[in-house]
């Protein structure tokens, strides 16, 4: 790119800070993209990545992806995220972690950091040390806080019903066909879940091993990581890395419906379109899988129980109904038509 400013992911990003720690070899990057609506949440990912110029852009897509996110899950918070890029082996340190957790405490609240892909409670629990603007913490039973997995989970399989129900007037999952991208923390949680109503899952992860547990553990069926998106089912749900729907995958996919937790699915806001033309019923990422923030901002902001999560949780399918419903009215996308709410919600429509 010629410069930060030109490119297409920037977006009018607040701060995009860059961080190297020489002691203990960190790099990392800190993006925060909105903070209308008040301290930016967002969690910190830990990735090996090819270029560092793929951080950069990593960083301010899922930055603004946490605006949109927390905007249309009525959220007390701005978005942002940050990556630490991990070398080839994936080394993690209690010194990197401590400066991380420096740099978080530096920004004096404006970020909020929590778990994302490569990081884990303990993790945060390092970082803890060091910044009290951490969230996602260990907690007791019954208390808000801890793992946001299971909290993203619930809310992608009630999406998942939800959409079922819309496009293959099911009133439940059983024999819906599930095609699952993923077999971590929250595809393992949607699994578990949509098993237990009677789906027939297939289930595919890059670590064979995993898929193999997942699957044996609800009745589900392995397939090859590259085939998974291309089955003929009635739900694909993508649940691991992003961009996954491009110009190559959308015409190849034999589904009536996408729902899935990854963030960033679609590789470009083309892609909205081309998913649209399909027929193709589509969940807007960043409205599906907001469980998990949900879960940290109440535990951050302290404005309710686990009651409190759950109902909020339980607020995400209609949210998607009223995207569809105008999606139909306008025929725009329903990528489209959440991005341009969250806009107006975060001051910029």
């Amino acid at each position: 790119m010629d410069s930060l400013w030109d490119s297409p992911d920037f977006d009018e990003h607040e701060l995009v800070q860059f961080i190297h720690d020489r002691e203990s070899g960190l790099r990392a990057l800190i993006a925060i993209h909105s903070s209308h609506l008040g301290p930016v949440g967002g969690g910190v990912r830990f990735w090996h990545y090819a270029k560092s110029g793929d951080a950069v852009v990593d960083a301010l897509r899922l930055s603004r992806g946490m605006s949109y996110k927390n905007a249309m899950a009525g959220l007390p918070l701005g978005g942002g995220k940050a990556v630490i890029l991990a070398d080839s082996q994936r080394t993690k340190t209690p010194e990197m972690l401590a400066a991380f957790g420096r740099a978080v405490e530096a920004l004096a609240g404006r970020y909020v950091t929590a778990e994302d892909v490569g990081m884990s409670v303990a993790d945060l629990s390092a970082i803890s040390k060091q910044t009290r603007h951490v969230a996602g913490l260990p907690v007791g039973e019954g208390e808000v806080g801890g793992d946001p997995g299971p909290h993203t989970s619930y809310g992608v399989y009630l999406g998942i019903c939800a959409a079922a129900k819309r496009a293959l007037g099911r009133d439940s999952l059983a024999g819906v066909h599930i095609a699952l991208q993923g077999a971590g923390s929250v595809a393992g949680g949607v699994a578990r879940r949509a098993a237990a109503d009677g789906a027939r899952l297939s289930i595919a992860d890059i670590d064979g091993d995993r898929a193999r547990r997942l699957a044996d553990e609800v009745g589900g069926t392995v397939v090859a990581p590259d085939e998974v998106l291309f089955l003929e089912a009635d739900v694909v749900s993508p649940n691991a890395l992003g961009a996954i729907l491009d110009e190559q995958s959308i015409p190849r996919l034999r589904t009536t419906v996408v729902a899935g937790g990854a963030n960033n699915q679609l590789a470009t806001p083309e892609d909205g379109d081309r998913i649209h033309q399909r027929g193709i019923l589509y969940a807007p990422d960043y409205v599906i899988n907001a469980g998990g923030i949900i879960n940290v901002s109440t535990e951050y902001v302290g404005d309710g129980d686990a009651d409190t999560v759950r109902g909020r949780i339980e607020a995400i399918p209609g949210r998607l109904e009223t995207i569809w419903d105008e999606s139909i009215a306008t025929g725009r996308n329903a990528a489209a038509v959440a991005d341009d709410m969250a806009r107006r919600l975060i001051g910029r429509g």
